[in-house]
């Protein structure tokens, strides 16, 4: 039998690499990997085939799907830059979803964001419950994006925060806010979506390798968290057992916070650190069973593999190194 021929973009990225790593542990798939650049060493590990476009030029897509039979879609810009956001996450997005129906591809896969919803809170919500409120240039254009995504039968997936070696965002935000606003949150109350990197790529592989189209997932919008939600408490506590975090013991108010927040000033945002601090929990029990992917212990659980990565990145010594 032929092996599953699927197309991966955003393979260099910090979801796609651990997707890439699901993909090549598969003998009955075979891989082309989509980027603006081949990375270094490429094809010495694993059998994946590079192919060079840049969705900032949606003409170099063309003949990218050619042959496939899945298209899974994680290339994307974050950042304040609207007309590069709308350049890579819409139009970019676009002429990708357009060569994958013209090519025949039967199963689209796109990554999208739970930010989408915008500030919350938001405690318990099932996908169709909240009315999308972005108010950032990227989860503008990624919910732009999903449109043309869910128009090519799709399935869309939005994880809130994403863990583990190679995450550049939460657990350094958390770095900085901790030294900025000492204390437990909010009574370190706040719920979180989470997920980890390799549980999540273990979910966007499940749902690539599904018979057929997909069946009941296709041309559909899913919260991708691990279904149990944490607290943003327990969250700071487990990565200062780690040694990723000073340890902290207070209890904050929510409105002492903001005042400590805005009297240190620092690159995490009011909007940011309300994300991280507050309920942002959204249900994500459905789609795992659909995929037959059991979604794993939790994120908390899987914090202890990626210590040594965040400890270096927050720039922490090891537990008992010297000072």
């Amino acid at each position: 039998m032929s092996p599953l021929r699927v197309v991966l973009t955003g393979a260099t990225g910090f979801i796609g690499a651990a997707v890439l790593r699901e993909l090549d542990r598969r003998p009955d798939v075979s891989v082309r990997a989509v980027g603006r650049r081949r990375p270094p060493g490429a094809g010495a590990a694993g059998g994946a085939e590079w192919v060079r476009a840049d969705l900032a030029r949606p003409g170099s897509v063309a003949g990218v799907c050619e042959g496939a039979d899945v298209l899974v879609h994680l290339a994307g810009v974050v950042g304040a830059d609207e007309a590069l956001c709308e350049a890579v996450n819409v139009r970019g997005t676009a002429a990708l979803m357009a060569e994958a129906v013209r090519a025949g591809t039967g199963r689209v896969v796109h990554l999208s964001t739970a930010a989408v919803y915008g500030p919350g809170p938001h405690r318990g919500a099932a996908v169709g419950e909240l009315e999308p409120a972005p108010v950032s240039a990227t989860s503008r254009t990624r919910l732009a994006g999903e449109a043309y995504a869910l128009a090519a039968g799709a399935v869309v997936l939005r994880p809130g925060l994403v863990l583990g070696a190679g995450d550049r965002w939460v657990v350094p935000a958390l770095a900085e806010l901790v030294e900025r606003v000492p204390g437990r949150w909010d009574g370190g109350r706040g719920l979180l979506s989470a997920v980890d990197v390799g549980d999540l790529a273990r979910l966007l592989t499940a749902l690539a390798v599904l018979p057929g189209d997909g069946g009941a997932t296709a041309g559909r919008v899913f919260h991708a968290g691990h279904p149990v939600p944490v607290r943003s408490g327990e969250l700071l506590a487990e990565l200062a057992e780690l040694g990723v975090l000073p340890r902290v013991r207070d209890d904050l108010a929510w409105e002492e916070c903001l005042r400590l927040l805005r009297a240190a000033p620092g690159a995490v945002s009011e909007r940011q650190f309300a994300l991280l601090a507050r309920d942002h929990w959204y249900r994500s029990d459905e789609v795992w069973p659909l995929a037959a992917c059991p979604p794993g212990p939790g994120p908390l659980a899987r914090l202890a593999a990626a210590a040594p990565w965040y400890r270096e990145a927050v720039g922490r010594p090891a537990p008992g190194a010297a000072a």
